[in-house]
């Protein structure tokens, strides 16, 4: 039987989600509440025709939120979007996660897993 110390280092991947732009602050939040310490939005515009967005009343405004998540918190972070999605008034959206596969530097790895050492913390 093994067992991993507290020290080793965690997998990360990078979440996508894409929502209508004025909801972007909102989703941003709802992530960091799951240790993402590293998080980027893009802007852009969805491709769908813009006459029948505008006979739907749908906004072609999008937000592109790229999110840092330890892999042990990808599970529990897209249950937390899809419920956010059914939920919020004109909050849907899509989501996915793909893994990192390679970063340079410990340091860096460390602070986007939320892994780093806290003062005082002797077991690492």
């Amino acid at each position: 039987m093994t067992t991993k110390n507290n020290s080793s280092i965690k997998k990360a991947k990078l979440i996508i989600t894409i929502v209508d732009r004025n909801k972007t602050e909102f989703y941003t939040d709802v992530i960091s509440q799951f240790e993402s310490n590293l998080q980027m939005v893009l802007y852009g515009e969805g491709t769908a025709n813009t006459q029948m967005l505008e006979m739907f009343g749908l906004n072609n405004e999008k937000g592109i939120i790229f999110s840092v998540v330890r892999s042990d918190l990808v599970k529990e972070v897209m249950q937390t979007l899809e419920e956010k999605f059914k939920t919020i008034r004109n909050g849907k959206g899509v989501a996915t996660a793909i893994p990192i596969s390679s970063v340079i530097g410990l340091s860096l790895y460390q602070f986007m897993i939320n892994n780093r050492k806290k003062r005082g913390d002797q077991n690492e």
